[in-house]
């Protein structure tokens, strides 16, 4: 065989490759559109994405509330900043839509090259990784992002101004003139949220913790690949929770109630992943053990490791 021969027999396969990855990103990219025109289907005289922004938005509805105001209002300052805050909205709810269209064309495109082990050891995570994340981003969403509003606006004494404003700020004279009576109080100091900044925090919150909760998955799926074990992750727990304590401070406002909150569920959640990484170890073991393919130094040697975990 010729060298010419030689390089057209290994681009054709190269070609095909191409060409199904552009079919499955052509495919990818139809249902992320399809999904973010969702969004902007009317509903009640809203479109669909408004009233998630109603659900994102009413922790900070709910605090303001407690402190005192009846009917908080949030704003927008420029023409665009309602319809880019809306187009946002649609842009990461359409991705968590269409993720199950785009993780199945993920999918097709790379098993062909896996083992049939490798496809079964690789599938669940694709599963367990949504829902994962989804379990991150309501924790966030429940209890974390009202935790903050919370913190954020306590400095302010909200209820005494909204108490101010809703009382008689006004005094009817001759000529329907309303006139605003003087005081000695000083600067009245109170909140009016921007639309776009308050959903960018709750959203910072669900994606933080979103891809925190992503942890068990990303450990397990490494042990399953025998990238890491279950030994080695006990032995570092001090690590763990010295980098657990800083990404707390990062992600979190300077509440220590908050911070406290963050770190325990991660910690948690790395807890669990010693757990699944040493039963995914003995799985391949016992797996090992079925093709004949353990040897016995091995086995000692990991017989040692999980005594030493038990102890």
């Amino acid at each position: 065989m010729s060298a010419t021969e030689e390089i057209e027999d290994s681009s054709a396969p190269l070609i095909e490759h191409l060409a199904e990855l552009r079919t499955r990103l052509i495919r990818s990219g139809l249902a992320f559109v399809i999904a973010i025109s969702f969004f902007f289907i009317p509903i009640g005289g809203q479109f669909i994405a408004e009233h998630v922004l109603h659900a994102l938005v009413s922790p900070i509805v709910s605090v303001l509330r407690d402190l005192g105001d009846p009917s908080p209002t949030l704003q927008f300052t420029s023409p665009q900043e309602y319809l880019f805050t809306l187009f946002r909205i649609s842009m990461v709810g359409g991705f968590a839509l269409a993720f199950p269209v785009i993780g199945f064309q993920m999918w097709r495109f790379v098993a062909p090259g896996l083992y049939k082990t490798e496809r079964g050891a690789f599938l669940p995570f694709m599963f367990a990784s949504p829902i994962m994340f989804l379990l991150g981003a309501s924790f966030a969403q429940l209890v974390v992002t009202p935790l903050a509003m919370q913190f954020f606006l306590g400095f302010a004494d909200v209820a005494s101004v909204f108490a101010n404003l809703l009382g008689p700020a006004a005094e009817n004279v001759p000529g329907d003139v309303a006139v605003v009576p003087e005081t000695n109080d000083g600067v009245r100091i109170t909140f009016f949220g921007k639309v776009n900044e308050s959903l960018d925090i709750t959203l910072k919150f669900i994606m933080a913790f979103g891809l925190c909760f992503q942890l068990p998955v990303l450990l397990t799926l490494m042990g399953k690949a025998g990238l890491v074990s279950a030994q080695g992750l006990g032995s570092v727990r001090k690590y763990a929770m010295v980098g657990i304590l800083v990404l707390a401070a990062l992600v979190t406002p300077p509440d220590v109630v908050t911070q406290l909150i963050l770190f325990t569920v991660v910690y948690g959640l790395y807890e669990v992943s010693i757990l699944l990484v040493k039963r995914v170890e003995k799985a391949r073991i016992a797996r090992m053990k079925a093709d004949g393919t353990w040897f016995e130094d091995e086995e000692d040697d990991d017989l040692a490791e999980h005594e030493a975990d038990e102890k």
